[in-house]
């Protein structure tokens, strides 16, 4: 178990429900992560991937969830399919372990991708949750009282200057990541 890597995976979507709305990006970036002495973790990056994917269904879309995550139809224009894009997060993403920030969200997107493209998830069934962690760990200290992405960003001093694009929300989660096993 400890020597499978970890996937870190962001996505953004057309709305809050995978059976009504779809991916509109997916963002990926593989760590190995080295052994240190002490707390804390070294991670050496493996690979990134990075697509946005075209919507099927505009339709559906939130007009808000639109809004946050920038979609306009000229960034999106040569945009990947959903099949394209995830079959190279399959290939990226074989064995390891996801781990993201409210992983029940991008979970069940990924589950209705799958289903919907009829890949194989090839990742390990174990996945972490990067704000069950930090509920965890900073439940007690009364400086944090969320643990959304942002907040967590500002507690541990982390740009994210682009929120709400998958590879920006990832870099974020990897530095949050290694702050929390430091504490």
């Amino acid at each position: 178990m400890k020597k499978r890597n970890l996937a870190f995976i962001d996505l953004e979507t057309t709305g809050l429900n995978p059976t009504r709305q779809e991916i509109i990006e997916v963002g990926c970036v593989v760590v190995r992560q080295v052994p240190t002495i002490g707390r804390g973790a070294k991670l050496e990056i493996i690979s990134e991937f990075d697509s946005k994917v075209k919507p099927e269904h505009l339709e559906t879309a939130e007009p808000e969830a639109l809004r946050i995550n920038g979609y306009n139809d000229a960034d999106w224009l040569f945009a990947a399919s959903l099949e394209q894009a995830m079959k190279v997060l399959v290939e990226k993403t074989e064995d390891a372990i996801m781990i993201s920030h409210n992983i029940t969200f991008d979970w069940s997107f990924l589950q209705s991708a799958f289903a919907k493209t009829k890949l194989v998830n090839k990742m390990s069934p174990v996945r972490l949750d990067l704000m069950s962690m930090a509920f965890a760990k900073l439940y007690h200290r009364e400086t944090v009282q969320r643990f959304n992405l942002k907040a967590l960003s500002d507690y541990f001093g982390i740009k994210n200057e682009r929120a709400h694009t998958a590879m920006s929300d990832i870099k974020a989660s990897i530095e949050i990541y290694k702050k929390l096993l430091e504490i």
